[in-house]
């Protein structure tokens, strides 16, 4: 008969460090509101609701956020809370055969981490921009302009006409300075360097935020989860006052009910939930599965829901009411300025700043606003990947520093990869962003 040694056992069992939860539950709210509120309100959602019938665009949106939304957002926060395990191994408990289910998540987190960092790195070099006496996007006679860029606002106050083949300055930058467009996708280019240390930058700031789990991830959201909000705060009242932001405004919600017939503008609306919401990747199981098991989620998931949509809402407000105002000094229609995605963040909305007083600090509002909004985003993609990870094997990856290490490993993976997408891009003529 084996005798079994209770002290080295105890030991054993000493050197594996619990998995760990949220110190409470606002914790566990701010994190999730820090990952589902993100770049799509600000930049996806305004879009799409002026050119899927304005206001009308509310009540597809408001069906399926009621109809799938909140369902799809509780299931996967219940998931993960009874289970008290990431995206695969839930999966694995709850019903095996549908293992491949978790596998694919985090996959499709393996992607995202890789790609949307780079969304952070343009944010980054854009706000280092924004500290110059002279924002370098406001005008023409840099070495990166063509013969073809053209100061809009010179053109207005001469009351000149604006060739058609012209382009602004903010376009000239984004596509000439920061991008550096190669004349096709077979010319792959060199590397950005300025856009690279924006991405390391990123990359060490991603790291510390959740190197230490729960433990250092809890604490960093109470900052990255809330200063968003003051920022978007403090552009919408900004906006509000500005010339011509009623126009847009109008234009933002005056609804034309005879798009509802559109199935389009339905699939929009699914789109926009499911990629708002953040369900059907893994991200909620693995943030639930940090609660107590008798966490209310039923309660917590009503008004997460409810602050995301608001918040879409309010950010059309702050996006509109620019472009209302750009429209306004440009002489011309909302139709012609509104953008959507790198677009309205590069382009649109930097151009418009560059129209207002104290056009630096508003720059400056407006990309710490889009790089926090897109760092919990990111940090919590990848948080879903090394925790799904660890759960697989606990035995070994839950040993001190254990952690910390797969987290560096899978940083520079994903950043070594990351490399090819900060080359000189290719972008085909006649397209605009």
């Amino acid at each position: 008969m084996e005798i079994v040694n209770c002290e080295e056992v105890e030991g054993k069992r000493k050197k594996i460090e619990e998995r760990g939860q949220w110190n409470s539950n606002i914790e566990f709210l701010l994190v999730v509101a820090g990952n589902i509120v993100g770049l799509g309100n600000v930049w996806r959602f305004p879009y799409l609701c002026y050119r899927n019938g304005g206001g009308a665009f509310l009540v597809p949106y408001v069906v399926v956020v009621v109809t799938c939304g909140i369902p799809l957002f509780l299931l996967e926060i219940a998931m993960g809370q009874y289970t008290q395990q990431a995206s695969i191994t839930c999966w694995h408990k709850l019903c095996p055969i549908a293992e491949g289910i978790g596998y694919t998540g985090v996959i499709m987190r393996v992607y995202n981490c890789m790609s949307y960092v780079i969304i952070l790195a343009w944010a980054l070099l854009y706000l280092c921009f924004s500290f110059y006496a002279k924002l370098p996007w406001a005008s023409c006679g840099h070495t990166w302009n063509t013969e073809n860029c053209e100061d809009f606002d010179a053109l207005n106050k001469y009351n000149q006409t604006i060739n058609t083949n012209s382009t602004s300055p903010a376009t000239e930058f984004w596509e000439r300075r920061v991008l550096a467009i190669s004349g096709g996708i077979e010319e792959l280019g060199s590397v950005r360097w300025e856009i690279l240390l924006c991405a390391i930058a990123m990359w060490v700031i991603c790291y510390f935020c959740i190197w230490k789990g729960v433990k250092s991830t809890g604490k960093v959201v109470y900052f990255t989860a809330t200063f968003p909000y003051v920022m978007l705060l403090v552009l919408l009242i900004r906006g509000l006052t500005l010339p011509g932001a009623l126009q847009g405004i109008v234009y933002y919600l005056k609804p034309d009910l005879t798009l509802l017939l559109e199935p389009q503008v339905w699939m929009e609306a699914v789109t926009q939930v499911f990629f708002s919401f953040s369900v059907g990747g893994g991200v909620l199981v693995s943030l639930g599965s940090y609660n107590p098991y008798n966490t209310n989620c039923y309660r917590n998931c009503f008004w997460l829901c409810l602050l995301n949509a608001a918040t879409s809402l309010v950010a059309g407000f702050a996006v509109f009411s620019v472009l209302g105002f750009m429209a306004h000094e440009y002489n011309v229609g909302i139709a012609e300025v509104a953008e959507s995605g790198p677009g309205l963040a590069f382009i649109a909305y930097p151009q418009a700043v560059a129209m207002m007083p104290l056009p630096q600090l508003w720059a400056i509002c407006f990309f710490i606003m889009i790089i926090l909004l897109g760092l919990d985003s990111q940090f919590f993609m990848i948080e879903v990947v090394i925790v799904s990870v660890i759960d697989l094997v606990p035995t070994v990856l839950r040993r001190p520093g254990r952690r910390e290490l797969l987290l560096l490993v899978f940083s520079l993976f994903c950043f070594s990869i990351s490399i090819l997408m900060i080359t000189e891009v290719f972008k085909e003529p006649n397209i605009k962003y």
